[in-house]
């Protein structure tokens, strides 16, 4: 229920041309940092799928484990990424990076997800770093601008939306400002 409040929140916001507020993004955030590990394959013997969770929950969400299925998961082709802003950028970064260092004739495949525990999908998600800054320094009076990449998991936080930009890079959007 809490969610489909957040989400008509969101949308009458957008339908009027306001920017959301910080109570509705600070709802949709997971300030607690557990994490928990979804298994996105089943090719994987058990001792290995076994050995994954315990990798995954030990990273900072949002984040994706990928294999080179022809080899195994103890090899340099096994590539976690993690501290994303979603399981999906976090995916191609694993992906990227496994199939860079494969060797086997299969394309890498994403064969964990991490996610905060207790997840549920929101329009807007941040890394657990990027949720610990914002829980903790966005806050108060005065001017200050919030800029996440959807791409790379970089965030800034700063005075103005220009500065903001600037600090977290290319690809990076205004989540929120205030004036």
């Amino acid at each position: 229920m809490r969610y489909l409040a957040v989400l008509a929140i969101l949308a009458a916001g957008a339908a009027h041309g306001q920017e959301m507020n910080r109570g509705a993004i600070s709802d949709m955030l997971y300030p607690d940092a557990r994490t928990e590990v979804e298994l996105a394959q089943d090719f994987l013997p058990a001792d290995q799928a076994a050995l994954l969770k315990t990798v995954g929950v030990s990273q900072p969400y949002y984040g994706a484990i990928a294999v080179s299925p022809d080899e195994g998961i103890m090899v340099e082709a096994t590539v976690a990424a993690a501290n994303y802003h979603t399981t999906e950028a976090a995916s191609v970064a694993a992906l990227a990076g496994c199939n860079a260092a494969r060797k086997g004739q299969r394309a890498c495949e994403v064969v964990a997800l991490i996610r905060p525990r207790g997840w549920q999908p929101h329009p807007v998600q941040l890394s657990a770093a990027a949720t610990e800054d914002f829980e903790a320094n966005y806050r108060g009076r005065g001017p200050k601008a919030f800029a996440i990449s959807k791409t790379t998991g970089d965030w800034a936080l700063a005075e103005t939306p220009d500065a903001a930009l600037a600090e977290c890079g290319a690809n990076c959007h205004v989540l929120m400002q205030q004036r």
